[in-house]
């Protein structure tokens, strides 16, 4: 097993965007190998405190070891972020200075073969879960699903054009034996993509990533989450979150634009009835991307988004 490792992605634009405190409560809940939420309990010394949650059982351990010289100012919980009503009930907390959020999967995920999230890993074992303790894998995912439903994971989820080729290539496939390992579900998408539009990065990204998105039910609640999450802030608390690629972002988009609207009732009445009002201002106007500089150490940062909002009620 490798030492985890995760290089945070745009650390010193999310920690502007949040602004952290001495004696403000925060909330990481993609607490990943521990890099935004050292900053946090760093910036907010010497009384900040720090709440956060992860799935992976060896992300905790790694952050937790990261964490160590803050011990009293954090708790970690094996939780869903989606789950935070549960989790910040548990430690008697009903507001929030700030929530981070990085919806990047770590660098430890995808280079460690045996997690099975990399088309990069030939031998691999078809996996992907987040935690790996999850009853769902992507081997069931892909020798289990219908080939509609399949097709719809990889267009909806992955953006993918060929999808509907790409899965009824994979039940093909699977009626002689089943896929069992990332080179073989590869190199049935490549074989599935026209020679002429492999050009545009590796041709099993994309599906990939519908995979991944499936088995750990990533877009699943998401806005729900981040309105109830940005709704838990205290007047003049931030919310900054990360998102690496549109679905995500579109996601997060529309919650803060939905939040930032003053009222929501159809144009043609002549007074509010709604109530509703203003919450956040969305002082990310346009999504911050990383530097160039960044992109270059790090080139999982490209894809990186980061939207930032401030609650004022």
């Amino acid at each position: 097993m490798q030492t985890f490792s995760h290089f945070p992605v745009m650390l010193e634009e999310c920690m502007q965007g949040l602004e952290p405190k001495s004696g403000g409560i925060y909330f990481d809940g993609t607490l990943g190998g521990g890099g935004h939420s050292y900053e946090i309990l760093k910036r907010s010394s010497p009384e900040g405190r720090l709440i956060a949650t992860d799935l992976d059982d060896e992300a905790i351990a790694a952050a937790s070891q990261r964490l160590f010289e803050f011990a009293g100012r954090y708790s970690i919980h094996k939780s869903n972020f989606k789950d935070y009503e549960k989790v910040l009930e548990k430690e008697g907390v009903e507001s929030l200075d700030g929530v981070m959020l990085d919806f990047g999967i770590s660098s430890h995920q995808i280079d460690e073969p045996g997690r099975g999230f990399s088309y990069m890993c030939a031998d691999a074992p078809l996996d992907m879960r987040m935690d790996t303790t999850a009853p769902l894998t992507a081997e069931e995912v892909i020798n289990d699903y219908p080939q509609n439903a399949l097709a719809r994971i990889l267009k909806e989820y992955g953006e993918e054009r060929f999808a509907s080729q790409i899965a009824a290539n994979v039940v093909k496939a699977r009626q002689s034996s089943r896929i069992k390992t990332c080179g073989e579900f590869a190199k049935i998408i490549e074989d599935s993509i026209p020679i002429k539009f492999r050009q545009n990065g590796p041709a099993a990204r994309k599906s990939f990533q519908a995979v991944r998105i499936e088995v750990n039910g990533e877009l699943s609640g998401l806005y729900e989450a981040v309105l109830g999450l940005t709704r838990r802030l205290k007047n003049g608390g931030r919310i900054a979150i990360l998102t690496f690629h549109s679905l995500e972002d579109r996601i997060v988009k529309n919650a803060f634009r939905y939040l930032e609207t003053d009222c929501i009732c159809p144009k043609e009445l002549p007074v509010c009835v709604c109530g509703k009002r203003k919450e956040i201002e969305v002082l990310t106007k346009k999504p911050v991307v990383a530097g160039p500089k960044e992109m270059l150490i790090n080139s999982r940062s490209r894809s990186a988004k980061l939207r930032v909002a401030q609650k004022i009620i």
